[in-house]
């Protein structure tokens, strides 16, 4: 009954070429055919060969709402399905003004709440991406009808099934394009991205779209800052190094971001180069993040578990370690590239990260030989902070080995304060910080590899009033505490 009164309520002129190529009588059981059809490439071809998609496309504008949903839907299926890479459907999308009629169709739903509702934009979506990878004119025409205002009102919509095509109808048209690259990172485009990224931190990411965007837009173009900045809490400023310290000086949306980044970062990072100012950017997130979990160590309620700040910080550190991961004969093989780890060494990031671990207290292993020090010599007690996330040790001592990789003047740095002892101190298992002891050992061997001044310091260490640990002898290594601070420090058996 519902097929007959749609039947009756649209034009012969659509119905009858319909029926007549799929030898069915009833709507619903002709686009259904003719979706089946179009899942080949000879089925695409034919079809376009019988000039299908016109008509579809004239059938999808005539519809109602909401009584011709079930059917708009199937006719925006079977016009993305005609589009995957048939470039005689793909230039007749265009020619008949499709995405003007799917732009009108789409924002329409955009204000409605319901999972078929979000079934048609994704549906859309998808077809305007199908028809964007057939080339720039194609690319252009998409561009025009939605930037900004029709991609930003898609962008708002917090739904998953609407998200991940979005992603890529963007990348899609901006890949090659320097022109839509600028505009998409410009003032009317940062906030597109900004609610993308809003939006994926709340319902989540399947396909690979959203990191091809991030990867291009942050790392590739370099504009990270601006991107993360547009993401600060309201009542915030982006300038990381003058805002005062305050628990929720950080978004989630902002930790996702970096959890993102520094996914991308580990996945690419052997054809990855970070520019100077992403580098220095996430340099000083750190610092912020590093100084908002000092100014609340003292507060009785301390951070929880996933709390902004914490995971800002940890993905930071996850960052900085991808970035100076990268060979240093690499950076300096390239004619007048910067050496981005010299210039984070030289803005304070070694000087940071020996603080933090200073501030530490010991791994369980250290811990268990100061308590027998303290026991048996009376040695004097300190106060050290605690662990913010699983992990953190572990990351700081990551970050300064591949700082300290085949650079001199890192090593020199090091030694230079005192951080060899701390570093040695590291070379052990422990239970809340996994591969602790596997980065310990790379951070003290990038730090003697060369060096004969830090070797020195090794080979020369003082043996006094040492405690025996199973776990830190089968290294070669004893533990000693020293009698003034109560601290441990790892020396040679030998």
């Amino acid at each position: 009954m519902e097929d007959a009164m749609l039947k009756f309520s649209l034009p012969e002129n659509i119905l009858q070429p319909l029926f007549s190529v799929s030898n069915s009588s009833t709507l619903d059981e002709t686009l259904e055919l003719l979706i089946e059809a179009s899942k080949t490439p000879g089925g695409r071809l034919d079809l376009g060969s019988k000039n299908i998609l016109p008509v579809v496309l004239q059938l999808s504008q005539s519809l109602s709402y909401p009584s011709g949903h079930d059917i708009l839907l199937l006719s925006l299926k079977l016009l993305r399905n005609l589009c995957a890479g048939e470039m005689t459907n793909q230039n007749l999308f265009i020619e008949q003004n499709g995405v003007k009629a799917v732009s009108t169709i789409l924002l329409s739903f955009v204000g409605l709440d319901s999972d078929s509702d979000y079934g048609i934009i994704r549906m859309g979506l998808q077809l305007l991406g199908n028809v964007s990878l057939a080339g720039e004119r194609h690319q252009r025409a998409v561009w025009h009808h939605f930037f900004p205002a029709g991609f930003l009102e898609i962008a708002r919509v917090r739904t998953l099934e609407t998200s991940d095509p979005l992603c890529m109808v963007i990348y899609t048209c901006f890949d090659q394009s320097h022109e839509f690259i600028t505009e998409i990172c410009g003032d009317q485009g940062l906030p597109i991205l900004a609610e993308i990224v809003r939006t994926a931190s709340t319902v989540g990411f399947e396909e690979d779209w959203l990191k091809l965007l991030l990867s291009r837009i942050c790392l590739e173009e370099s504009h990270f800052p601006m991107l993360f900045s547009k993401l600060c809490p309201v009542g915030t400023s982006g300038n990381y190094e003058s805002i005062e310290f305050k628990v929720d000086v950080f978004a989630s949306e902002q930790a996702f971001l970096m959890d993102i980044v520094a996914e991308i970062l580990n996945e690419q990072i052997n054809k990855m180069t970070v520019s100077s100012d992403v580098a220095l950017c996430v340099l000083g997130i750190l610092k912020k993040s590093a100084g908002v979990l000092d100014s609340v160590s003292t507060c009785k309620s301390g951070f929880s578990a996933g709390s902004n700040a914490i995971n800002v910080l940890k993905y930071s550190l996850t960052i900085l370690k991808e970035i100076c991961a990268r060979d240093a004969q690499k950076s300096s093989n390239e004619h007048g590239s910067v050496d981005v780890v010299d210039l984070l060494v030289s803005s304070g990031l070694l000087e940071l990260l020996l603080c933090l671990l200073r501030d530490l207290e010991p791994p369980a292993i250290i811990r268990k030989a100061i308590k027998q020090g303290e026991n048996q010599d009376g040695a004097a007690s300190y106060s050290p902070k605690h662990y913010p996330y699983r992990g953190f040790r572990r990351d700081l001592v990551a970050v300064i080995g591949n700082c300290a990789y085949r650079r001199k003047h890192v090593q020199n740095e090091i030694r230079e304060r005192n951080g060899i002892l701390l570093l040695l101190q590291q070379c052990v298992t422990d239970e809340e910080n996994q591969f602790l002891r596997e980065w310990g050992i790379w951070c003290v061997r990038n730090l003697l590899e060369g060096n004969v001044e830090n070797q020195r310091v090794v080979a020369e260490l003082e043996l006094q009033g040492s405690v025996d640990v199973p776990e830190i002898a089968g290294l070669g290594l004893r533990v000693e505490v020293d009698q003034k601070t109560g601290r441990a420090k790892l020396v040679n058996v030998s």
